[in-house]
């Protein structure tokens, strides 16, 4: 107790020392009136193909100083983001009406491009001190909201397609008086009020909301050639007439405006980035989590009640015979006692296993950390990128628990230190291998449809200079530790020659199989969200229920690989290495299975072989990564049980 004393007394002084601190990351800026505000643009994005494009791959006006790339990170570029620099002026408290440009005669191309973009539903990207433009449009009177506006629109029973040329920007300011209050960043958004320092910090405004009204006007091109960008133009209202919207065509020239208005709001910085996570359906989607969760703790329960009874009665049993009933026990009989000299026979294949479940941890507590990160608002939805970027990171530093892991079983299986360097480079290679040729096969047809996201050269040697420079020595250097440690003993002997296994009415693939639909029911709910999120363009933010449903998921999988392993036992089938592995990796087949069932009945409107063949790719990596994951988590824990039931049977 009194360490407990000293603890707390320790963080008061140090609150009392300290005025406040900053978690890693930036938090808000204040502008002055009339202070200019950098707008960029971001690949353009389409439900319907998901196929980004340059902003500027389209005649959009281009700013005056050129076209200038903006610093993004790993995860940025492979999520296909292309962030620019845009000629957007925005200037604090300044509400302005503003000309932009008017492009030369439209070529046959442009029209095209303009056209094909308009009716794949390509929506335009802005973002305005870190936030995404939104679009408020209202559906048989039910406000919905997106982030994004078209780039054009097509009028039911037409054939002609019309450009989105005007844009009625609203943005929402918090004004901020130097009250000595500073903010916690968390990548780029803050989470709360920690400090009363800085009195004199100087007032100013923040940016709290950024909305787009977007219309189609046809301007008169004698009037528009005659300004120059920047100009001020007429506040104009967007027109209900089909007749005065800008048709896209040849030769038509289309002049590009914008109006500005700044709305104060009593919204506050921190809670800015609430209007993005009001989900579609959000209290479906916690009352579903919560159901699910009852009913399979409920059924875990229960198996493991059952399961703990079970065994603890065989133990018993068997423990309280003297040496003459258990002879007479094992002939009349049949049950796992009867493979105490099978039950650690070598399995098939065991590199290959020794080698998935090293990456299977790599996989999984890449996933736990990561998730825990995220769970604490370490990795919010403006810091784009980033959670896809410490994911790699994360990956590459745990491949020394990888090699550590898969090199012990191999010494623990064989017995010998000797292949441990085969071991070890296998383990770096085979998931990042399959990743490789997956993702390479997909940048091929992105690098065919000219998309922004098809990954760089430059990225490709960045990715391979990564994992042959960090992953594989650190998993080698894992490896090393491994044949350092002490192997696990084994509690029993094994035979010599092998037990026949008795013949089974039906195949035992068909258990396994089966085995992998509990596991599925603890997280198909969680993965509807998180495929909306990413094939749909929602944010996804619950990642305090998808930690909850993770740690339920390693629980499940735990306990329905031990009881399929105990049902093979007492069937005295002592082949239990791989299916106790499949019993919990088989609930991937499930997930690709309901990737396919996603993509037929929530994707529809996706189109193009392209579209599908990347949808697919992605979810085969998800697939495997979730195979190897949960197999992984079975494997052990029966290995455990294995090894804790035999060791508690008196052998002679």
């Amino acid at each position: 107790m009194p360490a407990v004393y000293w603890f707390l007394l320790f963080v008061v002084l140090l609150l009392q020392v300290c005025d406040g601190f900053y978690l890693p990351g930036s938090y808000m800026h204040t502008y002055t009136n009339r202070e200019p505000i950098v707008a960029k643009v971001n690949a353009l994005t389409s439900i319907e193909t998901e196929l980004p494009f340059s902003y500027y791959s389209l005649p959009y006006c281009k700013p005056l100083g050129g076209v200038k790339k903006s610093a993004e990170n790993l995860g940025e570029l492979l999520m296909g983001d292309q962030i620019d620099n845009s000629p957007y002026r925005f200037r604090m408290n300044v509400n302005e009406t503003v000309f932009l440009c008017i492009t030369n005669p439209l070529s046959e191309h442009e029209v095209k491009l303009l056209k094909q973009r308009t009716r794949d539903l390509y929506q335009v990207n802005m973002i305005l001190d870190n936030l995404p433009v939104m679009r408020i449009a209202k559906q048989n009177g039910v406000s919905i909201q997106w982030t994004g506006f078209p780039v054009g629109y097509t009028p039911s029973n037409s054939n002609d397609d019309y450009i989105i040329n005007h844009l009625k920007f609203t943005v929402l300011v918090h004004e901020y008086v130097g009250s000595g209050v500073e903010i916690i960043g968390t990548g780029e958004e803050g989470m709360g009020v920690i400090s009363e320092a800085d009195d004199n910090k100087a007032a100013g405004y923040e940016i709290v909301g950024f909305e787009v009204v977007p219309c189609s006007i046809k301007y008169d091109p004698e009037v528009m050639t005659k300004l120059h960008m920047y100009d001020n133009n007429t506040a104009v209202k967007c027109p209900a007439e089909i007749e005065k919207s800008q048709i896209i065509r040849e030769q038509e020239r289309v002049s590009f405006t914008y109006e500005v208005e700044f709305v104060k709001s009593n919204t506050r910085w921190p809670s800015r980035w609430d209007a993005y996570l009001k989900m579609e359906g959000a209290r479906v989607h916690w009352f579903s989590i919560l159901n699910s969760l009852m009913v399979i703790f409920f059924l875990a329960g229960i198996v493991f009640v059952i399961f703990l009874r079970t065994v603890r009665r065989d133990l018993t049993r068997y423990e309280e015979l003297d040496k003459e009933a258990q002879a007479q026990m094992n002939e009349e009989l049949s049950g796992w006692k009867l493979v105490v000299g099978d039950v650690f026979r070598e399995p098939d294949h065991p590199k290959l296993l020794c080698v998935m479940v090293g990456d299977g941890i790599q996989i999984t507590w890449m996933a736990v950390v990561t998730i825990i990160f995220a769970a604490f608002g370490f990795m919010s939805p403006a810091s784009r990128g980033m959670l896809l970027t410490g994911m790699i990171f994360l990956y590459l530093f745990l491949g020394i628990a990888a090699g550590y892991v898969a090199v012990r079983m191999w010494v623990t299986i064989k017995g010998t230190t000797e292949g441990w360097r085969s071991v070890s480079w296998s383990v770096a290679c085979f998931f990042p291998g399959i990743v490789f040729v997956i993702l390479t096969t997909l940048n091929f047809m992105l690098w065919g449809s000219k998309s922004t996201g098809a990954i760089p050269i430059s990225l490709y040697f960045v990715l391979l200079a990564l994992w042959f420079c960090i992953s594989v020595p650190l998993t080698l250097l894992g490896g090393y530790f491994g044949t350092r440690a002490e192997p696990i003993k084994y509690p029993v002997r094994t035979n010599q020659i092998p037990r026949e296994i008795p013949a089974r009415k039906y195949p035992s693939w068909l258990l396994v199989l089966g085995a992998g639909t509990l596991p599925f029911g603890t997280l198909f709910i969680e993965l509807f969200f998180i495929l909306s999120s990413i094939w749909l363009g929602r944010f996804y933010y619950v990642f305090g229920f998808l930690l909850i449903v993770l740690m339920l998921l390693v629980i499940v999988c735990a306990e329905v690989s031990v009881v399929l392993t105990y049902m093979h036992l007492c069937v005295e089938d002592w082949r239990w290495w791989w299916k106790a592995f499949y019993a919990s990796g088989s609930v991937a087949l499930y997930v690709f299975l309901y990737s396919i069932n996603y993509l037929v009945f929530d994707l529809q409107s996706l189109s193009g072989p392209v579209s599908a063949m990347l949808y697919l790719g992605y979810s085969l990596i998800m697939a495997v990564a979730i195979m190897l994951s949960t197999g992984t988590i079975g494997f052990l824990m029966s290995f455990y049980f294995v090894h804790y039931l035999f060791s508690s049977v008196k052998i002679d």
